[in-house]
C-alpha cells in the first residue's frame, strides 16, 4: 500500500503546484489587462465623473442666469414700449 500512497502524494503535490502556477498566471494576466485598459482610457481623454458633474453644474447655473437675464430684458423692453 505504501507505493500507491506515494504516487497519490506526488500527484497531489503536482496538482497543488499546478494550481499555484495557474493562479499566479491569472493574477499576472489581470494586472496586464488592467494596465492595458488604463492606458487605453487615458489615451482617449475621457473625463472623470467628478469633472463631468462639475461642468454639468456650471452649465446648469449658466442656463439659470441666462433665463434670469432674459426675463429682465423682457421686463425692461415691456417698460420702454409703454
Amino acid at each position: 500500500m505504501q507505493p500507491g500512497n506515494k504516487i497519490f502524494d506526488d500527484l497531489s503535490k503536482l496538482m497543488t503546484n499546478a494550481m499555484g502556477v495557474a493562479q499566479g498566471a491569472r493574477a499576472e494576466a489581470e494586472t496586464a489587462m488592467k494596465s492595458i485598459m488604463d492606458r487605453w482610457f487615458a489615451d482617449r481623454d475621457f473625463v472623470s465623473r467628478e469633472e463631468f458633474d462639475a461642468v454639468r453644474a456650471m452649465a446648469q447655473k449658466a442656463r439659470e442666469e441666462n433665463e434670469a437675464l432674459k426675463a429682465r430684458i423682457e421686463a425692461l423692453e415691456a417698460k420702454t414700449n409703454l
